[in-house]
Order: C-alpha cells, then sequence, then structure tokens
C-alpha cells in the first residue's frame, strides 16, 4: 500500500507566485467523500486521474492514497456522477530547500483560501519553511478538499 506523508499549512499572502516552477488549473469532484475511503475525480490541466484516500492516522499526516492516470473524456463523464459541489483550483508548484511545496488557490465557492502541501519521507521529517507559510493546518479536516465541497469556505 502506499502512504502519502504530507503536511498543510494556511498562506499569508500571494508572493509564492514569484517563486512557482510550474502552475496549472485542477477541476474535481467526489464520487465518494466518506473519511474512511474519499474517491476523487480530477481534470489536472490536460489529464484525468481517479484517486483513492484511505482515512488519515491520528495526526492527520499519513494515509493510504493510490492514483491512476485515466483518459481525460472518462474523467469528464465522472465528474458528472459525482456528489454535488466540484473543486476548483490552480496548483503552483515551488521548489523550497529540500521539498516542493504545492500551492493551491481556490476559487468559486472557496473563494480566498490558500493552502499549501508539502510530502515528507516521515513525520518527523523538518520543513524549511518559506516566508509566506503561515499556520500548520495539517488534520484539520475542514480543509481537506473533500470537506470544502461540503462545507466551503466562503460560508464558515
Amino acid at each position: 500500500m502506499a502512504q502519502e506523508i504530507e503536511r498543510k499549512y494556511l498562506v499569508k499572502n500571494d508572493s509564492f507566485k514569484g517563486k512557482a516552477v510550474k502552475a496549472v488549473r485542477i477541476i474535481q469532484g467526489y464520487l465518494s467523500s466518506v473519511p474512511e475511503r474519499t474517491v476523487r475525480v480530477r481534470i489536472k490541466g490536460d489529464k484525468g486521474f481517479l484517486t483513492i484516500k484511505g482515512i488519515g492516522n491520528e495526526s492527520g499526516a499519513s494515509r493510504y492514497e493510490w492514483e491512476e492516470q485515466i483518459p481525460t473524456a472518462e474523467a469528464e463523464e465522472l465528474l458528472k456522477i459525482c456528489e454535488p459541489g466540484v473543486i476548483d483550483k490552480t496548483r503552483y508548484l515551488i521548489e523550497h530547500a529540500e521539498h516542493i511545496f504545492e500551492v493551491d488557490e481556490f476559487y468559486a465557492s472557496n473563494e480566498g483560501l490558500t493552502v499549501a502541501e508539502v510530502e515528507l519521507t516521515d513525520e518527523a521529517q523538518a520543513v524549511d519553511k518559506p516566508d509566506w507559510l503561515g499556520e500548520e493546518v495539517t488534520g484539520d479536516v475542514k480543509y481537506y478538499n473533500s470537506m470544502l465541497m461540503k462545507q466551503p469556505y466562503t460560508q464558515w
């Protein structure tokens, strides 16, 4: 089983944009959003993906993840049968120290929310935080995309 280990942070300002090595638009929906097994359909740029995630551990930093690329046309069809609510965001990739931060700037019903994630090799790995990184929200379920679909940021 593949384990994903990551930390999630709020982003204080948009100064990260000047440091981005890549940016891509992402549209995603959920076939299942129950915490024990989220099933996500995503169109990332011009590619489709199907992802299954298991429930997180106690800290929220580690959980099972399986992802496969699927034809974009199939992803578009699957999005039509997803649960209500869609996530629309741009993902920026920023290299900092030994890490690559994935910064998601949300739109539509999650407008105003920007979060950064960094993948780690183990939970104890140190993170050299860039100055635009804010409060850590690892394990706070309200920041999970599957929850933002149900309870958007603009309704908090």
